[in-house]
């Protein structure tokens, strides 16, 4: 009689190994490795559905395949439609993932009712009760007819409601809480995510049947279930934000049916996830005028122009040390400006502890922010305010020159629309802004652009 497989499975890398050790050999991680069995060949608890057994696949030419355009369904939310690339494509798998309590159920109950609204929504929730369900629905207003609510944590369950309801969308909250019958591993684990994860992909391609999953990821990242996914889904969205910030984005870093830079911006409201129309405007509300240290950038978020305030702070300090902080941009980038503000125009910042923050609780991470960071510490060094109306935007290098950056021409016409009088641009890209309505004043070097806005000598 065969004996069934087992493998000990790192929880936070996913990886298998024939033997238990301590440490795992592919990420280091200690602890992690769980003895799991991969499959029982005697079981056979999963129903075998017709859709999938009855006909065999055969090879046929790619010129054969009946072709029309993908059929994309829109589920009414201008900015869950921009990072699908249109609305939601027939028989497509989408894994929305991130942090515990960021918003993903509350995310997904809304598109679910949206899509209610013209067809009928099979919502399988592993994790909660219809009455809790209900609760939330009500609070959020989507309760709508043709949700279907399905308490449920066993695959083979889920399979026959799909096939008896015949649902034209499916939502599974979340993928961590579904298990197979034939695994005796728990569910949550790597082995469960995986089988089930690809179950639901081929229920999905057969019959054509839209699936959303939700995956969770820790604050540290060590949860195996959406990483392992991304290479199965065709779309992986990944909803972002601080649970003590009321902005959220939602990023796709992944999508078999579009393009993989774009991004939503959410409010968080009392009553759920509002669209935010002109986020430009709702980060720079609160920004204080004539303060030493504030910039004001213009950075893409996919093919969307966004304007941000970027705050940094120099304070002198008798430790050896210097602390250096940053939040919303890139730690490494930022030491790089400060050491070429140091070599390469003189500045003094051995002894200073310099702390950068991207307003707003939004990340940038874009080489177009190093001309702003750089433009910001100088000025909070200095103590001289950059005046109000000015946008700076510009990738640093090392010797101190200002290099081009991508959609010149977006950024542009972002910062007239709210107003601003002028643009520091790259001295090579002055040209393209020809036709713009505000001024465009080109900086070839950091200092050029610290004589423009700070008069620096």
């Amino acid at each position: 009689m065969a004996k069934p497989e087992r493998f000990f499975v790192c929880q936070s890398c996913g990886q298998d190994f024939p033997r238990w050790a301590g440490q795992c050999p592919a990420c280091q991680e200690w602890n992690s490795l769980v003895e799991e069995k991969i499959r029982n060949p005697k079981s056979e608890t999963l129903n075998k559905s017709k859709t999938l057994n009855s006909n065999e696949q055969k090879p046929i030419k790619i010129t054969s395949v009946d072709f029309k355009e993908e059929a994309r369904t829109s589920t009414e939310i201008g900015e869950v439609d921009r990072v699908l690339g249109g609305g939601v494509v027939a028989g497509s798998v989408v894994l929305v993932s991130g942090e515990p309590g960021i918003g993903k159920s509350t995310l997904m109950l809304q598109i679910a009712s949206m899509l209610g609204q013209k067809a009928t929504v099979l919502y399988v929730s592993g994790e909660e009760s219809v009455q809790q369900v209900r609760l939330r629905a009500q609070r959020l207003g989507t309760l709508g007819k043709n949700l279907l609510l399905f308490p449920e944590t066993n695959l083979s369950s889920i399979e026959e409601a799909i096939n008896n309801q015949k649902p034209q969308f499916v939502v599974v909250d979340s993928i961590q809480t579904i298990s197979r019958d034939d695994l005796s591993a728990a569910p949550g684990s790597v082995s469960q995510v995986r089988e089930c994860a690809a179950y639901l992909v081929r229920i999905a391609k057969s019959t054509h049947i839209p699936i959303f999953i939700v995956g969770h990821v820790t604050k540290e990242g060590n949860i195996a279930g959406p990483r392992i996914l991304e290479h199965v889904v065709d779309t992986v969205l990944y909803f972002e934000g601080e649970q003590h910030k009321q902005y959220r984005i939602l990023r796709v870093t992944k999508n078999r049916f579009g393009s993989t830079n774009e991004a939503g911006i959410f409010e968080m409201k009392e009553s759920g996830l509002e669209v935010v129309a002109n986020p430009s405007q709702v980060f720079l509300a609160e920004r204080p005028q004539a303060v030493p240290g504030s910039v004001v950038t213009a950075s893409l978020e996919g093919s969307r122009p966004l304007l941000v305030e970027i705050q940094a702070l120099s304070a002198f300090t008798k430790m050896p040390y210097p602390q250096r902080k940053v939040t919303g941009v890139d730690y490494n980038r930022a030491v790089i400006i400060i050491a070429v503000l140091e070599r390469q125009l003189g500045l003094k910042l051995s002894d200073q502890d310099i702390y950068v923050n991207a307003a707003g609780g939004v990340k940038v991470y874009e080489p177009a922010i190093d001309l702003p960071v750089a433009v910001a510490i100088a000025s909070s060094f200095k103590d001289r305010a950059v005046a109000g109306n000015i946008v700076v935007v510009g990738e640093v290098g090392l010797a101190g020159e200002v290099r081009s950056v991508s959609q010149i021409e977006l950024r542009a016409k972002e910062a007239e629309k709210l107003g601003f009088k002028k643009i520091i641009v790259p001295l090579g890209q002055v040209k393209q802004l020809a036709k713009c309505g505000i001024e465009v004043m080109g900086a070839g070097s950091v200092k050029d652009a610290l004589n423009a806005v700070l008069d620096y000598r």
